[in-house]
């Protein structure tokens, strides 16, 4: 058994492409889409387009909330892209969803230390927190948002980041997490692509908001917004 659990394509069509080929050697029986398929780039509708049509179980992000309910008045370059039907979707997407592989039960959410989804008076705290809700203990969760992959063990279980697709932070790449049972494996992917040719695609369109910061964030993998 295979899962591909990903995240944070963010409008990045060169890196969602990237990873769609890197994917077709790894052939899983389920891909889990974990928030954030658009803001951010130039190429939403197409991200969102793709995660609807690669992925079989779906969790919003605060990029889908925000951009699908109209929140943000600035937003409105990508409202006249993605269009009522894309961003109706983004607005009743799931927040978090469970999964349960190789004996382990999976608490699967996007969310990072700064959100009220992931509170506490410490970093290991909160980490550990996410284990024990209203809904039972988990003996592990994956989630996205922070852009940047890792794998660690905690106390309770593990905690793991699937990384962003179309804006990775710190290693300019594609990346996302890969499943597989008997015995349990957890793997970062971490694809190369096209990092200029996803510069070019935002210089191509002045309407971009914060384009020279998308720009920096693909080329360096440097935070610049």
């Amino acid at each position: 058994m295979r899962i591909v659990l990903l995240g944070d394509l963010h409008g990045n069509r060169p890196a969602t492409l990237a990873m769609e080929a890197a994917l077709r050697d790894i052939p899983a029986d389920e891909t889990w889409f974990l928030g954030d398929a658009v803001g951010k780039g130039p190429s939403s509708a197409f991200t969102c387009d793709w995660v609807r049509e690669h992925c079989d179980r779906f969790i919003g992000g605060n990029w889908d909330y925000g951009i699908g309910g109209k929140e943000f008045p600035q937003d409105g370059y990508y409202w006249n892209q993605l269009g009522p039907e894309r961003m109706q979707w983004l607005r009743n997407l799931p927040s978090e969803a469970e999964l349960s592989f190789a004996g382990l039960r999976f608490r699967l959410f996007h969310g990072r230390p700064v959100t009220p989804l992931l509170t506490a008076s410490s970093d290991r705290e909160m980490l550990e927190a996410t284990m024990a809700t209203e809904q039972g203990v988990y003996d592990a969760a994956i989630f996205a948002d922070s852009h940047r992959p890792f794998i660690r063990t905690l106390n309770t279980g593990y905690i793991c980041n699937t990384g962003s697709i179309g804006n990775s932070l710190g290693v300019p790449k594609a990346h996302c997490m890969l499943l597989e049972d008997c015995p349990l494996r957890m793997t970062i992917l971490s694809v190369p692509y096209d990092n200029e040719a996803a510069a070019e695609d935002a210089r191509m369109d002045p309407d971009l908001p914060h384009r020279d910061a998308w720009i920096r964030e693909v080329l360096t993998g440097e935070y610049s917004r």
